[in-house]
């Protein structure tokens, strides 16, 4: 089904399915029929590729990864959408709808039992409020896909994007560049969705690295670290670091004094290698 961005389709559809929209799972259906196209072209949907979609909606987008991909297996938590996809993408025999929770499936025998030999991408609009617990589950888990394309709140998108030492970094960016290679792609505006959200979003891609740019001997080490380091981002380093891992600042002054790093900087200001150093010293 080709009209799924027109409003009167959409309309028609839910009115038909009785359904309403659900404010506590973020739930905006695109209308802006340019995007989606865009969106699944530029998330690396293809032939010889497997696509994973979390949040389908009415299946917008998840139309135009049938169109490109060899096969597409699309994340649903909410059950009441299963008739409305079982009716908009029904054309599509290498479609599979699963309906459950993204942050509690498991990806891995998810894509060893679906895209054998294939290639892997996840593409997603994403609901602004499990943005981070989302991005961060598909890097952390170490799933065998080599990129991440999703649609977020722009300014969660700008964060993410930051580059690491600048003043718009923060701990998402850190933790994401230490995964992937993120990069801004397109804006997109609120007027292009169903409700309209407050704010504007942004589609953004992850490229995953091969190697984390850095070696640590401790993942988790490094990541409470960052977490510590920017819990209070105004404060010096020092500060921030010796409350939030609960250490003395004697002690703490000594593991930044050993990493290189000075007492008086800002987690801002640290490169990823800084907050590497530190957790090596820890």
């Amino acid at each position: 089904m080709n009209r799924l961005s027109d409003i009167g389709t959409i309309k028609d559809i839910l009115s038909r399915h009785g359904f309403t929209f659900s404010k506590s799972l973020g739930q905006n259906f695109l209308i802006n029929p340019s995007v989606c196209p865009r969106m699944a072209e530029l998330s690396g949907a293809g032939q010889g590729v497997g696509v994973i979609e979390v949040g389908p909606g009415i299946g917008v987008l998840t139309n135009e990864l049938c169109t490109l991909a060899d096969k597409v297996v699309a994340i649903e938590l909410d059950k009441r959408l299963l008739p409305v996809l079982d009716e908009t993408l029904g054309e599509y025999d290498n479609l599979k709808v699963i309906n459950a929770d993204i942050l509690e499936i498991d990806l891995h025998k998810l894509i060893e039992e679906e895209f054998s030999g294939m290639e892997v991408v996840v593409c997603a609009n994403l609901p602004y409020y499990i943005t981070s617990p989302v991005i961060m589950k598909l890097l952390e888990d170490k799933l065998p896909i080599s990129a991440i394309t999703v649609m977020v709140q722009k300014e969660a998108a700008q964060r993410i994007c930051a580059e690491v030492g600048s003043r718009q970094s923060g701990a998402v960016t850190v933790s994401v560049n230490y995964y992937a290679k993120p990069k801004m792609l397109f804006s997109v505006s609120a007027g292009s969705f169903m409700p309209a959200p407050k704010v504007d979003s942004a589609v953004i891609r992850l490229e995953i690295l091969k190697e984390p740019p850095v070696k640590v001997s401790n993942e988790k080490k490094l990541f409470s670290v960052v977490k510590a380091a920017f819990s209070q981002r105004r404060k010096v380093i020092l500060n921030s670091l010796s409350s939030g891992l609960s250490i003395e600042k004697e002690r703490t002054a000594k593991i930044l004094d050993e990493a290189g790093v000075p007492a008086t900087a800002r987690a801002e200001k640290l490169t990823l290698q800084d907050f590497a150093a530190i957790a090596e010293n820890l």
